[in-house]
């Protein structure tokens, strides 16, 4: 897979080390001449380019890409980049990274964005993940827009001792609507989910799913327990 990666910066060359460790090939784009430090990421290829302007991308060979990353530290570069990419280049896959959370609301199909990476929503996400227990954290939205039956969200559910569901095997539930679990950790180690091992108090759970049915999903694996009086 060819991928292009606008910003050379600290973000954008630790995704190309990233990608290149997966057997990707990875083209780095940067217009400042002092971000091209090729020797941090010598098999990569690297350009000295303006991403949002059409003569650059053509040079670029964007049209060959399968997947473009607008990685820089403005929100704007990086709108104008994935549309341009996805509008006049037809570019498969556009992920558009978000800095300033109050601009996520534009990084969408209308901008050609068709993954947007929202680093404050991540932070925010990770720290929620990292203490919140019963309840569902959404880690990552892949959206289409604002229209919830075009989202779907990557959401982590940590399951405490006293969970309905807690030694239940996986292939006992019916999960609703379209959400689908992807994996498990355990004890820090990503699982599975096979349909006939059991779920454990403390294992965090991930599925993909609609909005609409997170509320659904969270009540069927830790049910909110009203106090009596």
């Amino acid at each position: 897979m060819r991928v292009a990666i606008v910003g050379a910066g600290n973000v954008g060359r630790s995704i190309a080390r990233e990608l290149i460790a997966n057997g990707h090939q990875v083209l780095l784009i940067d217009r400042d001449p002092k971000a091209l430090k090729t020797e941090s990421v010598p098999e990569a290829e690297w350009l000295l380019a303006d991403a949002c302007e059409l003569d650059s991308l053509e040079e670029a060979g964007i049209d060959s890409c399968d997947v473009s990353i607008a990685a820089t530290g403005d929100d704007k570069a990086n709108l104008v980049h994935s549309l341009l990419a996805k509008a006049e280049f037809g570019v498969p896959r556009t992920v558009g990274r978000v800095n300033h959370p109050g601009n996520e609301w534009m990084f969408n199909e209308v901008w050609g964005v068709d993954v947007a990476v929202s680093t404050p929503r991540l932070m925010s996400a990770l720290v929620e993940e990292a203490v919140s227990v019963g309840d569902l954290v959404r880690l990552m939205s892949f959206n289409k827009g604002n229209q919830a039956k075009n989202s779907a969200n990557l959401v982590e559910i940590t399951l405490p001792r006293d969970a309905a569901s807690v030694g239940h095997l996986v292939r006992d539930f019916t999960f609703p609507g379209d959400a689908v679990m992807v994996a498990i950790v355990r004890d820090g180690a990503p699982l599975p989910p096979e349909k006939d091992g059991a779920i454990e108090a403390g294992d965090e759970l991930l599925f993909i799913v609609s909005p609409e049915f997170e509320p659904s999903l969270k009540q069927m694996l830790a049910p909110t327990v009203k106090p009596t009086a």
